[in-house]
């Protein structure tokens, strides 16, 4: 078996209720859980050392929402002040044309963006199917998490409702929910893991009110029920969203989804940023869970979600980087950073401790999914672990709380560490395996050519 010392814990921030931050304590990883946490443990014959002294020590962090594949399209002029329905009616004509290469290279970039800043577990929203691909994108992605070793949550998105039936994207990325369903019953026969140590288990996840159809939203979440998986969408992101569902609906976007039976403990919503009191009540009685995306929500202009409010009226709530195109970063940390300042304003400088923010990242993301082996340090946990090298410039002065110095202090720390399932992936403050030189390069020549397949409008 496998086994990794963490020598000498400056400061460990375990995430288990009740306790405190300690210091100067070892970490014993054996195989994927962790061991023990003692002062002054002895290594295991072939054990890998790690001297830590420096260091702050957290649960690896979890990210509930993102759009691995939007990593090609970051920083675009075109879209750099457009709101929600605009950015997404231009980026759709360059999406359109994903590749597999595309969604592999995409991934790569997103996840390694992911590690660096000690996210050990993601989600993934992905529901463009461009008609002609001849394999399987969620397929790829997969594929991809799994090469580069994050714990992947990935979610089959869907789209069904096209221009011509009122929705937002060009048809040719929409799908029937017949063969939508179809791929979902796959995806989750091939690779769904229950299980508590899993690398990776599947959601169901049709885009959002605005892009499919009443009987898919319907379908997918009995669908998803009967075969014990959980559901993911985009819910009440924007004032355009609640006006789309008044006049096609008559309802609310809340209203609409609890209509289609889309609360409760195994549903979570990215964004929630226009719930109303009364919303907020009912998210916390049917334990339906919150994906918070502040750096695309104050990017695209589309608000700051109440999160205060929801976090004292008992919503499950947890943290997601969202799409790098309207983020324009993977950063885990630097959301965590924006989480920490967004909602200062407007409400009160004490709306959002440090501490609030740590247990989104970890615990929050953890209840969200369902999977209380991970978001916390303990032994038994799972080895899924961040490490934050702080003897570094930007801490100098910070130390009366180490705790707390990669939120409030530098900007978009990079972990020194990543360990995933008891693996180390990130040493040193690098990914290990992966060229990012050669990385950026490819990316970016993919880029280039899905501009210009898109007419070079953009």
């Amino acid at each position: 078996m496998s086994a990794i010392l963490l020598k000498r814990v400056q400061t460990l921030v375990s995430m288990v209720d009740g306790e405190q931050p300690v210091h100067d304590v070892d970490v014993l990883v054996e195989g994927n859980r962790i061991a023990a946490i003692k002062p002054s443990l002895d290594a295991p014959p072939g054990a890998s050392v790690i001297d830590a002294s420096n260091h702050v020590l957290y649960p690896g962090f979890i990210n509930t929402h993102h759009h691995l594949y939007q990593t090609l399209t970051r920083n675009i002029p075109a879209v750099q002040n457009a709101k929600l329905f605009d950015w997404l009616t231009n980026l759709y004509e360059i999406w359109r044309w994903l590749t597999p290469e595309a969604v592999d290279i995409s991934a790569r970039v997103g996840i390694g963006e992911l590690l660096l800043s000690g996210c050990t577990t993601t989600s993934d929203h992905f529901y463009v199917f461009p008609r002609g691909v001849t394999r399987e994108l969620v397929d790829v992605e997969i594929e991809t998490a799994r090469a580069m070793g994050i714990r992947f949550h990935p979610t089959r998105g869907s789209m069904s409702r096209g221009k011509s039936h009122g929705g937002l994207p060009p048809d040719d990325v929409v799908q029937h929910h017949e063969e939508i369903i179809a791929d979902c019953d796959r995806l989750i026969a091939k690779y769904h893991n229950p299980e508590p140590d899993s690398m990776c288990r599947l959601a169901l996840a049709p885009c959002s009110p605005f892009s499919v159809t009443t009987e898919l939203l319907r379908e997918t979440i009995r669908f998803a029920r009967a075969h014990r998986v959980i559901c993911h969408t985009h819910l009440c992101e924007t004032v355009d969203e609640e006006n789309y569902c008044r006049e096609m609906f008559g309802q609310r976007p809340i209203e609409y989804m609890e209509e289609n039976e889309w609360l409760g403990p195994d549903v979570w919503f990215a964004h929630g940023i226009y719930f109303n009191d009364g919303e907020i009540q009912k998210l916390a009685a049917t334990k339906t869970g919150i994906a918070h995306c502040p750096s695309s929500n104050l990017r695209l202009g589309s608000g700051i979600a109440p999160i205060p409010r929801m976090m004292e009226a008992g919503v499950r709530v947890a943290l997601g980087v969202d799409g790098s195109a309207s983020n324009d970063s993977s950063s885990f940390s630097r959301e965590m950073q924006m989480a920490l300042l967004a909602h200062r304003v407007g409400t009160a400088v004490d709306a959002m401790p440090s501490s609030r923010v740590l247990h989104m990242a970890t615990r929050g993301g953890a209840e969200v999914f369902g999977w209380p082996e991970i978001g916390r340090i303990a032994p038994g946990a799972l080895a899924d672990i961040a490490l934050f090298r702080l003897d570094r410039i930007e801490y100098a002065g910070a130390m009366t709380d180490p705790a707390s110095a990669i939120l409030f202090c530098g900007a978009g720390a990079r972990a020194d560490y990543t360990i995933v399932n008891g693996v180390i992936r990130v040493a040193g403050g690098e990914l290990i395996g992966t060229d990012e030189q050669r990385l950026f390069h490819r990316a970016n020549e993919l880029t280039d050519m899905m501009l210009k397949k898109a007419g070079g409008q953009i």
